[in-house]
């Protein structure tokens, strides 16, 4: 390929431009053109509007282009979404990828193709990002859209009951409202090629379709509005190998290996991790997220292999790769969480009756199995011969784990720190053992644990530093919230700083105890409200705390103050009512009016939740 032709005079040096034509130097016209979108897309977030000496360029009007629009938890959805980008761009389509917290719900009317990726959290509930514009959509003031062509890709887990759910609703109201779909709903579990790859591929030709005649020749690509993340060499499939530093126990009882809490008990085993990512280049910010690649445990391992009776010595060979079956189950293959399709599979083989039954659309025996059954529950209460292929192809790939991470590298340097609830406990007669949290548990000072950064760009301190941020984390819910402490600290941000902590106990639960005193003490924590649910006769719990300190959260919210949430799902809604019932107070009794404040917040990015 020819060098590029020399550039016209540019707002910046020289020797910008000159590293410029090297970067661009031997660039394929799809590498070029995700160039100039993250380009736009980064320019577009300063707010600035476009210079009269900028390169002049015509963006494909909506009728003329396809909108990517996605909402997303942990990141994958996002990920699928940008390979479908990718490959529209690639293939000279106008195109632009949308988080759903940042569309302007006014162009839904407008929009002639859309295609949306989404992934189902918990029980059925929207990712935060998409809260908004699914209430939207599914609301009052959602128009007619007779001319729009759509589809759309859910990402969900067959563990939960309601799988792939929103991506449902999603796809039946577009529907509703008089669009037409271009392809098929695309659900797919934690295999998510499976399913994506095939369904990204429809959807291509179909936007070549549908663009073919809607786009004028010679038409420009759009940028995206969402700049794409620059490709790291650290990732879920190459994760880096970082050296622990320390592991501390923060509560209870110390894990063992065998001695897990069980259903109901109060001990809790918390550890404090710290992680080197010397010589990594890995980056990260407070609010984002730890990627794990764990090994099952062993006892794990050697419980399946019994139940199922089979050699974990046997070679066993799936899409070419061939490893011992036992390697295979460690390091591959999901062993904690069921799914409907493992479960069809194990019906089939057992020749299981009372298991089909409870596969049936509605019955609400599967819920309940799938929230107090292992692999190994259901591999021991239903009996069935097994080939080791037909094993590994009826399981799912390992899941990612994720773990907030609790430190800001501006205080800790080329470290993470990590906050784990080592999860065990004993249930029909066994022990269960925390895949990744085990893994974690059981490591020393010296060894490794494969890493990688995945960012949450919804989840950050507020970029003015004068603003006050209200923080809500019981239990390892803390964790981003000690990195946002550490991070304002350390950029001298002059707004204040409140955290609501919740545990079971003081004695035994009170985490990072110390650190918050100390914090306080030196000014770089304001308040602090605790909330000790059985400490007491009647349970006390973060939102009770929220309740009583109504007026004054109100008014922290009403000066500007970001509000932060993490923890689990149900502690987040139980704090978003408290919120609602907080406002609603303040604001006239207005409950409808207190959910439109709340709303408005999340799209401004004042209220931000990271829930699992």
């Amino acid at each position: 390929m020819s060098a590029p032709a020399a550039l016209p005079a540019l707002p910046f040096p020289q020797e910008t431009a000159d590293a410029l034509v090297r970067l661009t130097q031997g660039l394929e016209p799809a590498g070029l053109w995700w160039l100039s979108g993250y380009a736009a897309g980064l320019a577009s977030r300063s707010g600035a509007e476009v210079p009269a000496t900028a390169v002049a360029r015509t963006d494909a009007a909506p009728a003329g282009r396809l909108t990517i629009l996605y909402g997303s938890q942990t990141g994958n959805a996002r990920r699928a979404a940008e390979a479908l980008l990718a490959k529209v761009q690639a293939a000279g389509l106008p195109a632009r990828l949308v988080r759903a917290d940042t569309y302007p719900t006014r162009e839904l009317a407008g929009e002639r193709l859309l295609y949306v990726v989404i992934s189902t959290q918990g029980e059925g509930d929207p990712p935060d990002d998409a809260i908004g514009f699914v209430e939207f959509l599914t609301g009052r003031r959602a128009p007619k859209l007779p001319e729009l062509k759509f589809a759309v890709l859910g990402l969900g887990d067959t563990s939960y009951a309601d799988f792939c759910g929103i991506a449902r609703r999603i796809d039946a109201r577009l529907a509703e409202l008089g669009a037409h779909r271009v392809a098929d709903i695309g659900l797919a579990d934690l295999d998510i090629d499976t399913v994506a790859a095939p369904w990204g591929e429809a959807a291509l030709a179909q936007a070549r379709e549908q663009l073919r005649v809607a786009t004028p020749a010679g038409a420009a690509h759009l940028a995206t509005v969402t700049p794409l993340r620059p490709a790291t060499s650290w990732s879920h499939e190459r994760p880096f190998p970082a050296e622990v530093l320390a592991s501390q126990t923060l509560s209870g009882r110390e894990f063992k290996g065998t001695g897990f809490r069980r259903y109901g008990a109060v001990d809790k085993d918390v550890r404090h991790i710290e992680l080197s990512l010397d010589g990594s280049g890995l980056a990260y910010e407070p609010g984002d997220a730890l990627g794990i690649r764990h090994r099952n445990p062993e006892p794990l391992v050697a419980a399946v292999l019994e139940a199922t009776k089979l050699d974990g010595d046997g070679i066993a060979t799936i899409d070419g790769d061939s490893l011992p079956l036992a390697e295979w189950l460690a390091t591959h293959r999901e062993l904690t969480r069921l799914s409907r399709p493992l479960l069809a599979a194990l019906a089939e083989r057992a020749d299981a009756d009372e298991l089909r039954a409870l596969l049936e659309p509605g019955n609400a025996g599967f819920g309940a199995l799938l929230a107090d059954h292992q692999l190994v529950d259901v591999l021991r209460r239903w009996p069935a011969n097994w080939e080791p292929d037909a094993l590994l192809a009826a399981l799912r790939p390992q899941a990612q784990r994720l773990y907030s991470i609790a430190s800001s590298r501006k205080r800790v340097g080329e470290e993470a720190h990590l906050t784990v609830d080592i999860v065990g406990y004993q249930a029909h007669g066994h022990v269960h053992i925390g895949a990744a949290s085990g893994f974690l548990a059981a490591l020393e000072e010296g060894g490794q644990v494969p890493v990688y950064v995945e960012p949450n760009e919804r989840f950050r301190v507020p970029a003015d530093g004068a603003r006050d941020i209200l923080m809500v984390g019981p239990g390892t819910g803390v964790a981003p919230f000690r990195g946002f402490v550490q991070e304002r600290a350390e950029t001298g941000a002059g707004g204040r700083n409140w955290l609501f902590f919740g545990a079971q106990h003081f004695n035994t639960g009170f985490l990072y105890q110390v650190e918050w005193q100390e914090a306080l003490r030196r000014g770089e924590l304001h308040r602090l409200d605790l909330a000790f649910s059985r400490d007491q006769a009647d349970k006390l719990y973060v939102q009770h705390r929220l309740r009583e300190r109504g007026r004054e959260v109100y008014d922290w919210l009403q000066s500007g103050a970001h509000l932060y949430v993490c923890g689990a799902i149900a502690m987040g809604k139980d704090v978003h009512a408290a919120l609602l019932d907080i406002v609603a107070a303040h604001n006239g009794g207005d409950t409808e009016a207190a959910a439109g404040y709340l709303s408005a917040l999340q799209q401004e990015g004042r209220y931000a939740r990271d829930v699992y």
